[in-house]
């Protein structure tokens, strides 16, 4: 056996920089998520942030430009496994995945607060591409809800329409219940599902071609 056979198979220094750059830009964003899910946007310098990060300033400018981008790619990261909660339900029976993905999205509310209210109420102020990234968010939610329902993802305008108040409904539930902390998960959860299940009927009344599916529980 030669040398290059006992050593496996060479990875490409651009490879090898590549995974380690991806890696350094991760740990940063982790980091951010955790800054600023106790510290407003306004609040943070850039030198806050890379002190408390332990990192050169310059190695924040390198990887996001400005804090602005930052703090736009944090957004991302957070939409990211918001949007792969509610899409690991794939292989479940509809209604279980209906709840399970409602469940999913209600807890990762509860345990990334200020990353969800970034992402539902466009951030700080009114900021256009992280509005953008919410409707990324609800076309995301609302192709998983077709799918479940009559495994379908081209949805006619008036479902679309109906299914867009409802996701409405539930930023508004969803931001109330993280400020009140008066209910359940679970609670919560059932209020959503039910909400859905009467939307879904009522969709079926307009729009014939999307009738609700029988599922016990909505």
């Amino acid at each position: 056996m030669n040398n290059s056979q006992q050593r496996g198979p060479l990875v490409p220094p651009a490879a090898r920089t590549s995974a380690r750059s991806q890696a350094r830009r991760g740990e940063l964003i982790a980091i951010g998520r955790k800054l600023f899910a106790d510290t407003s946007y306004d609040a943070l310098s850039m030198d806050d942030i890379a002190r408390q990060a332990g990192v050169a300033k310059g190695l924040i400018y390198y990887y996001f430009k400005n804090k602005r981008g930052y703090y736009l790619a944090i957004i991302e990261d957070s939409v990211a496994e918001l949007v792969q909660r509610a899409g690991s339900t794939h292989d479940l029976p509809p209604a279980e995945r209906v709840q399970r993905t409602i469940d999913g999205y209600l807890r990762y509310a509860q345990h990334h607060q200020a990353a969800y209210r970034a992402i539902v109420t466009g951030g700080v102020g009114f900021d256009a591409e992280v509005m953008a990234i919410r409707d990324e968010v609800r076309e995301r939610l609302l192709v998983t809800i077709a799918h479940a329902a009559w495994s379908r993802t081209d949805v006619p305008p008036l479902a679309r329409t109906a299914l867009i108040g409802w996701l409405s409904s539930v930023e508004g539930v969803t931001l109330d219940w993280i400020a009140r902390r008066e209910l359940e998960r679970g609670t919560v959860a059932a209020l959503l599902v039910r909400g859905l299940g009467n939307t879904l009927r009522l969709i079926e009344e307009f729009e014939p071609r999307c009738p609700a599916p029988p599922y016990p529980g909505l």
